[in-house]
């Protein structure tokens, strides 16, 4: 007497890795790329006479700095540049001074109106770029060509310190870099500096963003595709523990696929890059209309 046939269990279905939706609206187009590159070239300043908006770019060692740098200027010049010297490996920090990077114009033009300053980044305990030195930096105390020392930040006591900077001197806008593969790993002394340099900054009421680079380490379905990055599951999830960790809201978190070994421009890359430059030229030059605002008041 022969039994009924069990019915094979059904395997479970993988979860989903994308929204169904594009959660945060982008237009991919070569004609949006074009726009925006054009708007950043012509962009005006609220104070002319400052001359560039300063960025200062800060976080943990090996997130990309240097390669965001990089990738700007790519996108600007519409070819690989070089200009921020960036480390194969990612051990320790391979920016020891601080300069400022400068955008060069098209042929016969002057340079674009911002300009960045990386600075050597940070590390657990007593390693890396003293927290002191960022400081110093947001308030236009470096001098160009500061070698930092990650035990004796800059003293107001000696010589090479900027008593009184001008407003070109200080920064315009706080960017944080973190790498989106490494979020979740990132030792918490880091993220106590961090913390430490962005309450410093939102006292000096200057703006700040986090550009969260390598989605593509993150993320198979970005790694495929950079344009599936605002219907991916899981860089939304990164972004969300960058905020609840940093403490910046979702929509000053901007995903950013810098050039590492490609040969030739990408749009898509291209894109998010702009995005991002959009982003923080505004916010800098809001700072310097509220800035002039209150003077006026004054």
């Amino acid at each position: 007497m022969g039994g009924e046939e069990s019915t094979p269990a059904r395997t479970p279905s993988p979860p989903k890795k994308e929204f169904d939706k594009e959660w945060r609206e982008t237009s991919w187009s070569k004609g949006e790329r074009d726009r925006m590159v054009d708007e950043l070239r012509s962009f005006k300043l609220s104070d002319p006479d400052v001359g560039q908006l300063r960025c200062l770019l800060y976080g943990p060692v090996g997130a990309g700095k240097s390669s965001f740098i990089n990738s700007v200027n790519n996108v600007f010049q519409n070819r690989t540049t070089s200009g921020a010297l960036v480390a194969s490996t990612s051990g320790t920090s391979f920016t020891m001074t601080y300069d400022t990077h400068y955008i060069q114009g098209r042929s016969g033009e002057k340079r674009l109106p911002f300009a960045f300053n990386d600075v050597m980044g940070l590390e657990t305990q007593k390693n890396g770029l003293h927290p002191d030195d960022i400081i110093n930096a947001l308030k236009g105390h470096l001098p160009e060509g500061y070698e930092f020392n990650p035990f004796h930040p800059l003293s107001d006591q000696k010589k090479e310190f900027i008593q009184n900077p001008s407003l070109s001197d200080k920064t315009h806008c706080l960017v944080s870099i973190v790498s989106a593969d490494k979020i979740s790993r990132m030792q918490k002394d880091v993220i106590d500096k961090m913390k430490n340099v962005r309450a410093e900054a939102s006292r000096l009421k200057i703006p700040q963003v986090l550009v969260m680079t390598m989605p593509d380490m993150a993320c198979d379905v970005v790694n495929k595709d950079v344009k599936r990055i605002f219907y991916s599951k899981a860089i939304k999830e990164k972004m969300q523990i960058c905020s609840n960790e940093l403490g910046l809201p979702m929509n000053c978190i901007l995903p950013v696929k810098n050039y590492h070994e490609e040969g030739m421009l990408d749009n898509d890359m291209d894109i998010l890059i702009l995005n991002a430059m959009t982003q923080i030229m505004n916010f800098a030059n809001d700072y310097l209309w509220n800035l002039q605002q209150h003077a006026i008041q004054k």
